[in-house]
């Protein structure tokens, strides 16, 4: 998985998978999921991050695996 933060855009994608994308459905407004083409989630786009997540959540990422 792969999470781009572009403060230029204000916008975070997280990538699944490296799949080709097929289509890309608004699931509500700035949200924006892409499938390949068996249908499979591989990515997810949030548009205008900084009004949906304070700033100070967006200065580092953590993940974390069960």
């Amino acid at each position: 998985m792969k999470v781009t933060i572009d403060k230029e855009a204000d916008a975070v994608y997280m990538r699944l998978s490296d799949t080709p994308i097929k289509d890309s459905e608004e699931i509500k407004p700035g949200v924006i999921l892409d499938y390949d083409d068996e249908n499979n989630l591989v990515g997810i786009e949030i548009l205008n991050i900084s009004e949906r997540v304070p700033s100070a959540s967006l200065a580092s990422v953590q993940l974390e695996t069960a």
